[in-house]
């Protein structure tokens, strides 16, 4: 308590010699004060002069900072968002210095957070009042936080030099609120964890608790499963727990727990200085030091197969390697969701289904067990204590949420443990003994997903059947109502994906109330699968022309895949209800809320930029090349490119799309896609592949510009893209039109002018002398120089009215809505 008081004493004589009465406003910034007022406020921006970027992406606006630079590092107080910044926190962030300076190098680490769970906007507020404390109120004026201290006259603010914010009274100095007493996922030096206290990590997934038989740290399961546990009485490194342990304090050399005088303490090496320790997303409890150093206190007590998400849901880890479970009886129920990261899990290859709750069967996995029931068996519900084993499946078997069946026993009667939800399981040796059974609960496939005796030539490649069965399809609408016909057309193309019931659907969607965006077509949902898959659900309004461009998506995309193409997961087509695809979600929603901004939380990087511009080219190659027969998507443009978590770019909705054979040079088809997008071969009506090289073209140009082929905000000299990059070509000043507010996008400058040129290559207005795409991946890849003759790069002439009298209704009309029906191909 020497620090704090003589924190306080240093607030006393700045309030007596500078604080009577209270100015309306007494704010130094950075420093490590604010006093309160009825009128003290700072608003959430990344453009004042108080705000920094550092290479990460990431943003702070500095509201306090504390005065020891002690370590090569500083904690700071104020505004943080992270690369992406979708949201924004206000944090206690620590930040490392260069020579007394802020490092831009390395991205702040968050210690403290006041709101976690609820991330605010742009023109956020933060008040300090003497009435109320601090209070944090977003844009929209709703109230996200607060001290809760409206009982006590609040006088100022401090952060200290060992990152504890503090409230004060103006009367004594005392400390009315503090930081410390609130803990999100984070402890720093000297920092407590009181008893009843827990840290919570980042997405709420682990929680580490005290209490006063221990240390536990859970996985925040329905209900809440312990996975490590610092028993009283549990003898470790010498040091034994007591009842009645009173707290948990990060020393730099350990991790203490003070109870009755005695000490149990987790310590790290010798060489190891502890500057804070986390309570990570993955379950590991780290502590960090000076420059890399990490070191991690629980695996050396627990396994890393001990923790519940190492292989992530229905993954088993084995030696620290993760797989999925192997075929049961031939059959392979279970696929890797990334095949490249095998950590992330699996999920079922058809999903459970409550409606076809009597195609469920539970398979026995062998020699598997799952983390909470060898060690720390959760409680039981006692309907299920000493029972048989064919009790205990079937119990599973009428609960629909059951997902699994833990099964302990030694002899003819056990305990039998239902899972709702089922995360890393872990091998045990072959031939030890074990008394325990663990079943998983898989659905077989559904019988009329499984006729074959009417599909012609099924050894055929996938492509070849769907045209045999579209031809199919248009005789059997002869003689049958279209509903029937697309009920039987669905239920006999091969290769289809999961067909999903209406009801599954809704329940996943909370009855279609999560909606991510919408437009033409109907609206876009976020949903969650019930064996925990997150998806995107694209719902149809029904009418004959989205019928068709439903068919389309399905027959399509439904048994090709690509990294860089947009997974089609399933779908549903019920009679009496409206037409459904399931995708898989995508997190940092499409590529047009990245690039069509001035927001600076929101800026992609050249080296982002570059990568989406690849992965775009490669998904249209794979589309164009690699299929035995030509895929056109027809509708190439921002809103249909979707970006993952990792910012991985995959071309989505392929409702307007075409399938051209192979010794087909040309097709002639209705007038199809977006203006600005369009090649001028359209006015005639007949296309090549070209036209996706055209469009792809015009979106290369809208990345690296930073802005909208037709602007409709700019003078009219100014509105049109393309126009302005033909005069920039003449006048070799292509530099001028690199994205003008991203100051990285001009730190490449050359770089992206040579890119340009590719753009260029694209959008020549005789499609014979546009690169195919597989050439444009050479280029962007350095294996191919671009063409240098460009002199047939012209302004395309104007595309007729498309705002009335369009055949069809196939061509989108960017300027009527800012929603437009290809975003619904997955979330916004």
């Amino acid at each position: 308590m020497g620090s704090v008081s003589w924190c306080c004493c240093v607030v006393l004589l700045y309030l007596a010699l500078f604080l009577k009465p209270f100015p309306i406003l007494v704010k130094s910034l950075p420093g490590s004060f604010w006093s309160a007022n009825t009128s003290t406020s700072v608003t959430n921006s990344f453009s004042t002069p108080d705000s920094v970027k550092f290479d990460d992406g990431s943003f702070v606006s500095i509201i306090l900072a504390s005065e020891s630079h002690s370590y090569g590092h500083a904690y700071h107080c104020g505004f943080f968002c992270n690369q992406t910044c979708d949201g924004s926190l206000f944090a206690i962030f620590r930040i490392l210095l260069e020579d007394g300076n802020i490092s831009k190098s390395e991205g702040p680490t968050v210690v403290w957070a006041a709101n976690p769970k609820n991330p605010v906007s742009v023109n956020a507020s933060l008040k300090l009042t003497s009435e109320r404390g601090l209070v944090l109120t977003d844009a929209n004026g709703t109230t996200v936080w607060s001290t809760n201290t409206s009982s006590k006259s609040v006088a100022g603010l401090n952060l200290t030099d060992n990152c504890n914010l503090l409230l004060l009274d103006h009367n004594n100095a005392t400390i009315i609120w503090q930081s410390f007493d609130h803990p999100t996922d984070t402890l720093v030096l000297e920092q407590k964890l009181m008893a009843g206290q827990q840290l919570i990590s980042q997405g709420g997934l682990y929680s580490l608790s005290l209490t006063s038989e221990g240390l536990f740290a859970y996985i925040n399961s329905n209900p809440p499963q312990r996975y490590f546990s610092g028993y009283n009485n549990f003898l470790i490194f010498g040091f034994t727990i007591k009842a009645n342990s009173s707290y948990v304090q990060l020393k730099s050399k350990n991790l203490t727990l003070f109870s009755r005088g005695l000490i149990f303490a987790l310590f790290v090496p010798p060489d190891f200085s502890a500057q804070y320790m986390r309570l990570e997303p993955d379950g590991h409890l780290r502590a960090y030091g000076m420059g890399n150093d990490v070191y991690d206190f629980l695996t050396r007590h627990i396994g890393v197969c001990d923790y519940p998400t190492v292989c992530g849901n229905y993954g088993i880890c084995t030696n620290a390697q993760c797989s999925c479970p192997p075929p049961i009886n031939g059959t392979s129920y279970f696929r890797q969701t990334n095949d490249k990261l095998p950590n992330n899990g699996c999920s079922l290859i058809t999903p459970l289904s409550c409606e076809d709750s009597k195609y469920h069967v539970l398979s026995e996995l062998e020699n598997i067990t799952y983390f909470p029931i060898t060690k720390y068996p959760p409680k039981i519900n006692p309907d299920h204590q000493h029972i048989n084993l064919e009790s205990c499946k079937q119990a599973c078997l009428k609960d629909c949420s059951c997902k699994a069946v833990f099964y302990n026993s030694s002899n003819h009667m056990g305990n039998c443990y239902l899972q709702s939800q089922i995360f890393s399981l872990m091998s045990t040796d072959a031939g030890q003994e074990n008394y325990h059974k663990v079943y998983i609960k898989v659905q077989k496939v559904i019988p009329r997903q499984k006729v074959k005796k009417v599909i012609p030539r099924q050894k055929k490649h996938w492509l070849e059947i769907i045209l045999v069965s579209s031809l199919a399809f248009v005789l059997f609408l002869l003689s049958k109502s279209s509903d029937e016909a697309e009920e039987y057309y669905l239920d006999h193309v091969p290769g289809m994906p999961t067909r999903y019931s209406y009801h599954d659907l809704q329940a996943a969607t909370k009855e279609f109330s999560m909606e991510l965006g919408g437009g033409g077509f109907g609206t876009v949902l976020e949903g969650t699968l019930v064996d925990g898959t997150k998806v995107a659900v694209k719902r149809f309004d029904g009418l004959n022309q989205i019928k068709k461009s439903f068919l389309a998506e399905v027959e399509t995309i439904g048994s090709i895949h690509h990294f860089n193409l947009v997974r089609l997961i399933g779908f549903c087509a019920e009679k009496s209800h409206q037409l459904l695809l399931v995708y898989e979600y995508m997190s940092n929603g499409s590529l047009d809320k990245w690039i069509f901004h001035r927001n600076p939380e929101m800026l992609l990087d050249w080296q982002h930029r570059k990568k989406i511009i690849i992965d775009i080219a490669r998904g249209l190659t794979y589309l164009h090349d690699d299929c035995r027969h030509k895929i056109v998507h027809l509708d190439i443009k921002p809103p249909n490119i979707l970006l993952d978590e990792n910012f991985n770019a995959k071309v989505s909705d392929f409702g307007l799309s075409k399938l051209v054979d192979r010794e087909q040079s040309q097709v002639v088809t209705t007038m199809r896609g977006t203006p600005g997008y369009m090649a001028p071969e359209w006015l005639n009506s007949v296309i090549t592949e070209k036209v996706d090289v055209y469009s792809f073209g015009v979106v290369l140009l809208e990345i690296l510009c930073g802005r909208r082929n037709i602007d409709r905000s700019q003078p009219e000299e100014a509105m049109h893209l393309l126009a302005i990059f033909k005069k920039k070509i003449k006048e070799d000043q292509l530099l001028d039109l690199v994205d003008k507010y991203n100051e990285d996008m001009t730190l490449h400058g050359e770089e992206v002018v040579n890119m340009m040129r590719v753009a260029a290559w694209c959008l020549q207005n005789d499609f014979t002398k546009r690169p195919s795409m597989s050439i444009v991946v050479k280029v962007l890849e350095g294996a191919v120089n671009v063409e240098s003759n460009l002199d047939d790069f012209f302004l395309n002439p104007p595309l007729p009215n498309t705002r009335a009298g369009v055949h069809n209704q196939e061509v989108h009309v960017a300027t009527t809505t800012q929603l437009l029906p290809s975003i619904l191909s997955g979330p916004r």
